[in-house]
């Protein structure tokens, strides 16, 4: 059976979710994400490589947990949790990405919620 865009899109976000987040293969990472990535977070630096610097300075401990993902079209919105990056805090996100060149997320922009552990 053939998936559609958006379920194709969703896949995409997935697996680049697992690669970077969880597996940290930035190599194979690289495939998702455009070099001209725009990151709309104010704490990252600019792009790519921002992004996967933040990554690689945060504790390998770091583990993306997906929630909801919805797509429509080019979009698609995921909601999931992050935790073990070295705090008591947990932390959920929104990111809607816009995939437009090939298999490459070329936007970004994030929600975010931090919940305290005690």
């Amino acid at each position: 059976m053939t998936q559609s865009i958006q379920e194709r899109n969703k896949t995409l976000v997935l697996q680049a979710f697992d690669l970077l987040f969880n597996k940290r293969d930035y190599a194979a990472a690289e495939k998702y994400w455009s070099p001209h990535y725009v990151q709309h977070s104010a704490h990252i630096e600019p792009g790519r490589d921002g992004l996967f610097s933040l990554i690689k300075s945060i504790p390998p401990t770091l583990k993306y947990e997906p929630g909801m993902i919805v797509a429509e079209g080019d979009f698609v919105i995921v909601h999931g949790r992050f935790s073990g990056f070295g705090s008591n805090v947990r932390a959920t996100f929104s990111e809607i990405f816009r995939r437009r060149i090939g298999n490459k997320f070329c936007r970004d922009t994030l929600a975010e919620k931090r919940k305290t552990r005690f």
